[in-house]
This record gives structure tokens, sequence and C-alpha cells, in this order.
């Protein structure tokens, strides 16, 4: 059944043309942490969705957790309630997300698993007080190209439009200093993959504890290595980041080292439609994470608020050995739970004086972490190409609600990629201290680099 909230009556969820938009009124700030939960979710339940009552803030009690463990599955208990497949599809018509419904029909092998809904999101108490105060002075500016005065949590906890949604999900909490390993793989229509492994690290300023305000980051909300490691033929490529918070102001700089010439060169083409790094051409820069980049491409419009089925509380996927879960066509859909749930959905259209390979974009972001669950991304025909897929799963130890990969399906070509998995990499250090942003260098990445 669609359904549509507006969580600010007086305005209408529509694109900003130009300027600031209007702080949302006093009496609805307060709802944060009333009707609406702290991330600006509606609290109650509905139907097989429960009401949030503060998530998994902490290690739950029946599992085992030390740290530099794995994630244990805390309901590992669960049966599955009921299974959707090609053949009883129509029945879940309601449920399914455009791109659910084409990978069900496309691959007769494709099932989804369905399970109680657990709403574990929860996120640091400061995130939490930042959103309060987002609420009441954050602005988009320069058209929805960047944010002014808000920080920290998300931007825009109560959104009044598609572009401040789709900036939550940008700016979306990943700690303040993370390093990390994790493994890309495109398959083959047959199964086949050779795993790339990456070392990547970065300094997620806007989550900064001692900034006050976006002018304070000096236009830059990540500083972002990546360093292939995996296999021998692109170990030594690094990519070094710096992305803007308004790209008005300045776009993203990018560069990039290649042990094969031994250089650093600018990297104007690791951004928007330009192919992604380790995708073997199966995704586009701007697609990785979900969304990434600015959103100045695109006509971003609300479309409505529904409930949809989401890949959630991922820990038996993240658990499972990359030869029992990279299969052909698709992941072994035994391992990948869903869940009813809520979610924002909004399209992007493709401005008439811009180009993209993606000529329409829409986008299914789940409520409790203002994260993307699902995308249908159309070519420039109008139909169908791929579909992607993120996997929210809630880090009890830090906390924090995150990605536990993504999967992006190529319908056309038959063949998919998955993409920041952790099945068998280290955990991910969320505590990072030691970063420090004079390492964020074109030099610095050059002694990064196999040479």
């Amino acid at each position: 059944m669609k359904r549509t909230t507006f969580l600010v009556s007086a305005l209408a969820f529509s694109v900003v043309a130009s300027g600031a938009l209007a702080k949302v009124p006093e009496a609805q700030v307060n709802r944060l942490g009333q009707d609406l939960t702290p991330m600006g979710s509606e609290k109650a339940g509905e139907g097989d969705i429960p009401a949030w009552t503060g998530g998994l803030a902490t290690v739950p009690s029946n599992v085992s957790y030390k740290p530099g463990d794995k994630l244990a599955n805390p309901f590992a208990s669960d049966p599955i309630k009921f299974t959707v497949t090609g053949q009883n599809a129509d029945q879940y018509s309601d449920i399914l997300t455009p791109g659910y419904a084409a990978m069900l029909k496309a691959y007769p092998s494709y099932k989804m698993n369905v399970y109680e809904t657990r709403r574990t999101c929860a996120f640091p108490d400061k995130f939490y007080e930042a959103n309060k105060r987002n609420a009441a002075v954050g602005e988009l500016v320069g058209g929805g190209s960047g944010i002014s005065e808000a920080i920290f949590g998300s931007p825009f906890p109560i959104a009044n439009n598609a572009l401040e949604m789709i900036w939550n999900h940008t700016l979306r909490y990943r700690s303040f200093k993370a390093v990390r390993q994790f493994a890309a793989a495109p398959v083959t229509r047959g199964g086949d993959y050779t795993l790339q492994i990456v070392q990547d690290e970065a300094i997620l300023t806007w989550s900064d504890p001692t900034a006050q305000r976006a002018e304070d980051l000096d236009n830059i909300s990540i500083y972002y290595i990546a360093n292939t490691i995996a296999p021998a033929r692109a170990a030594g490529n690094v990519i070094l980041v710096y992305e803007a918070l308004n790209a008005e102001v300045q776009p993203r700089q990018a560069w990039q080292y290649s042990p094969g010439t031994r250089r650093v060169r600018r990297a104007p083409n690791i951004a928007y439609d330009n192919p992604g790094t380790n995708s073997d051409g199966l995704s586009t820069s701007d697609s990785f994470d979900g969304y990434n980049g600015a959103p100045d491409r695109y006509d971003w419009t609300f479309l409505g608020k529904n409930v949809r089925l989401v890949s959630a509380n991922a820990y038996d996927g993240e658990s499972t050995p990359y030869a029992d879960y990279l299969q052909a066509l698709h992941l072994n859909q035994d391992k990948v739970r869903y869940e009813k749930r809520r979610v924002w959905e909004f399209e992007a259209k493709l401005r008439p004086d811009t180009r993209h390979v993606y000529s329409r974009r829409v986008y299914h972001n789940e409520e409790d972490a203002w994260q993307m669950s699902t995308v249908e991304l159309y070519d420039g025909r109008g139909q169908l190409w791929r579909v992607q897929e993120m996997h929210q799963i809630q880090r009890y130890n830090v906390p924090l609600c995150g990605s536990a990969g993504e999967i992006v399906y190529d319908l056309q070509a038959g063949r998919y990629l998955a993409l920041a998995l952790q099945n068998e990499e280290p955990p991910v250090n969320y505590f990072a201290d030691e970063l420090d942003k004079s390492r964020y260098t074109p030099n610095a990445i050059r002694q990064l680099g196999v040479r």
C-alpha cells in the first residue's frame, strides 16, 4: 500500500530550485525523540513493523563479543516467515521494489527469504543530539549543491525534499576515522570471479566532534585513500579523494598513483559516470556506497514513503565465505536476510543540459538509518539496466547502522558486482585515531604504491 508522510505540513516535498530552504519549525524539531525517533523515522510500529525502542546500541546479551571479533548474529534462531520467488511474486507486489520484481522475473533461481523485522538501528547519543540541532539550523545552499550550518549528525533529520534525503545518505554517520580492508568481485554470468582486495581509510570530517558547523570544514567532508593490494596485476594502484561539501564552491578533487608510470596524476575521472574503481565496468564512480558526490546532474523528486522488503541485519551474509556467497547470476540468497521496512522513495532524472549513463535513478532509503537500501538504475532509453542492493547491518560494537556490502546486478549483461565485502576480511577499525590529515596528500599516496 502506497503511503506518503508529510513531516512538515507547511512545506511540500519538492526539489529546491535555488537558494536556501527555510529551517524546520521548533514544534517539528521537538518531535525528534518523541513520536519520531532521533533519526526522524516513525517511532510507532505498523503491521509487521514493530515500534522502535532504541535499537541495538550495545552488544546484545545473547552473543559473545570482544574487540577484534566478527559480529555474531543475535537473531540466528529467527525462522523464515515466507519466501518470495518468481512464481509467487505477484502476491507480494505491494512490498517489492521494481528492482526486486525485475530480479525475480529475470532469474528463476532468485528468491527472497523474509524474516521478522528487527529495528536494530542505533547511533551514538552525540549523533542524536546533533540531529536535533541540525533540524533547526541546517540549510541547503547553492541550489542543493551544498550544506550550511549543520554538522556531525544527519543534516536534515526531518527532510523536506529529495535533495535533503540524498544528503542524509551521503553524510550519514560512519564514525570519524576509519580503516578497513574489503573485497570486490566482478562475477561473470557463469559464476567466475577474481577477488580484488582493497585497503581503504577515511577521515570523515563531517563527523569531527570538534567542528561546530559545516563552514568549519574547508569544503571537504571526507579525506579518502584506497589502495588496491590484490591481485598482483592491480596491486599498487592508489587513489586519493577530497570529497567536496559544496561542489559549486569546489568540485571533488582526486589523484591516482599508478605503479606502471610511478606517477601521481590528477584524476577528474573519479566522479559521476566514469567506471568505478575495481568495478570491471559494472558500476559508476558515483554509485559507490549507494550514491556519492555532487547531486548537480539530476533533478530530484520525492515519490512517497512505502513499506518494502530490504536487506537488513545482514550478519549471516557477512560471515559466509566468498566461495559459498558468490554464485552465478546472483548471491547465494539463502545467506541474505530480508525484512519489511519503511523507506523514503525518491528519483533522480538527468537534467537535459548534462550527461550521465543513467538517465533515471530511483532510490529506496531505509528510514531508521538514512541509508540506501536498493536503487533502480535506468539507461538512456529509459530501460531498467542495473539493480543496486545495499545490505544493512547494525554494528552494535560502535554503535552505528551501516553497510555489510553492496551488490550491483547488471540485468542486461547477466553479470554482477559485489563490492565492499567484509566476509573474509579483518573487522573494520572505526576508531582509527592515528589517522591525520597530513597523510592525505599526493606525495603520501606515492609512498603507498607498489613500485
